[in-house]
């Protein structure tokens, strides 16, 4: 069974139809991508999945039970986290104090136990303060616990999200453009990091994507999306030769004229 599905998944604005039914299945431990062109819904669709959105149509079902229209809070519970295409921080907060936060659910205390600072209060604060350490380390910000937020490089500021993502224990983290303004070595960097995400951690990537080099480098499965609905999914190597998705992406004639290789080249996504 999928970890994540949407079965016939719809939403719309006004008279703009967004998603029209897409049915989704992401397995277990896999690094699942979902491409397309702008306007295509990717975003809708991962805003449906997390809670900010309430979708018009369709179910999602999460290890088997429907999280449609849920609350974020309530779908974070069951363990999806996510990113998002502009790095939402505590710029103000130190690397430390942003973990801490996505902590926050996992952290079991009362107001009294703060007030006292009762051993039990004293235990729960030392496990968040190891696990989140813990967690900065494995995604290269040993060191600068003590740092602003605002004050990293661009780099470190994605893995500080991610960082934070993971304080939730996810089972299924949602990314959204992970690589969107980092130079190569940054990018190589954030491939590695993702690989090690589902290889050491088990973690269930979605991913959204507008470098299709990372998605051709590090993807099982692929999803397009064209104006609200689903045109293609299958392997990189396969949708990478679609006729419909070098279309979608290039333009009426392109599938003929120009071939598969330029869908590796660097875009929107």
């Amino acid at each position: 069974m999928a970890l994540l599905e949407t079965i016939r998944l719809t939403k719309r604005f006004g008279g703009l139809v967004a998603l029209r039914d897409i049915d989704l299945a992401v397995q277990e431990r896999a690094i699942h991508s979902v491409i397309g062109p702008n306007g295509a819904g990717k975003t809708t669709l991962f805003n449906c999945i997390s809670g900010f959105l309430v979708p018009d149509g369709g179910d999602i079902r999460f290890a088997g039970n429907s999280i449609a229209g849920l609350r974020p809070d309530l779908i974070a519970a069951q363990g999806i986290a996510r990113t998002y295409q502009n790095i939402r921080l505590f710029r103000h907060l130190s690397v430390l104090d942003n973990v801490l936060i996505g902590m926050h659910p996992h952290v079991h205390y009362s107001l009294l136990d703060a007030i006292l600072r009762t051993p039990r209060y004293r235990r729960a604060e030392a496990e968040a303060d190891r696990e989140a350490r813990e967690i900065l380390h494995f995604v290269g910000l040993a060191g600068k616990e003590a740092f602003m937020a605002a004050n990293l490089p661009y780099g470190d500021q994605r893995r500080l999200e991610i960082a934070r993502a993971l304080a939730l224990r996810p089972r299924l983290l949602l990314l959204d453009e992970p690589t969107a303004g980092m130079n190569p070595a940054e990018t190589d960097d954030m491939i590695r990091l993702i690989r090690r995400l589902r290889d050491e951690r088990g973690i269930t990537i979605l991913l959204i994507e507008h470098d299709m080099k990372v998605v051709m480098n590090i993807s099982a499965l692929v999803t397009v999306l064209h104006f609200g609905e689903k045109i293609a999914e299958g392997t990189p190597e396969a949708v990478r030769r679609n006729p419909r998705v070098i279309e979608a992406y290039l333009g009426r004639g392109a599938a003929s004229g120009l071939g598969p290789s330029s869908l590796v080249q660097p875009g929107e996504a």
